[in-house]
């Protein structure tokens, strides 16, 4: 369950596979989630998958799978009816780089995660 605090809490170990499956289809360069089905996450339009595109290609070093040490950084907080997500992203040269997933999950039942930018923050 996730909290509904000011505080800044780890990943829960429930949603970090989403998060890595997410990792795994920008490795391949699938910035829209079109050709990689992550269940509960919405797809990416495709103004902010050439943005995240951008980003990833103006840091200067390739992505590659998810390091567990991410976790370690790696948070969510609420935020006025949503959590959102700060995820540490892997490159070739750095197990955690600066460079961040940011997404949000709507307080429902069925809501889905929602990947808002990749930047460094």
């Amino acid at each position: 369950m996730l909290k509904r605090d000011d505080d800044e809490h780890p990943v829960p170990p429930s949603l970090r596979d989403r998060f890595k499956d997410i990792a795994l289809a920008f490795v391949s360069g699938d910035f829209q989630l079109a050709s990689h089905n992550v269940e509960g996450v919405s797809p990416i339009d495709a103004d902010m998958a050439r943005f995240i595109a951008e980003q990833v290609s103006g840091y200067g070093d390739d992505l590659v799978t998810l390091d567990d040490r991410v976790w370690d950084r790696s948070i969510y907080r609420w935020m006025d009816g949503h959590w959102e997500f700060v995820v540490d992203l892997t490159t070739a040269q750095e197990p955690v780089s600066d460079l961040a997933l940011h997404a949000r999950l709507a307080d429902g039942r069925d809501a889905l995660l929602e990947v808002r930018s990749v930047h460094v923050p």
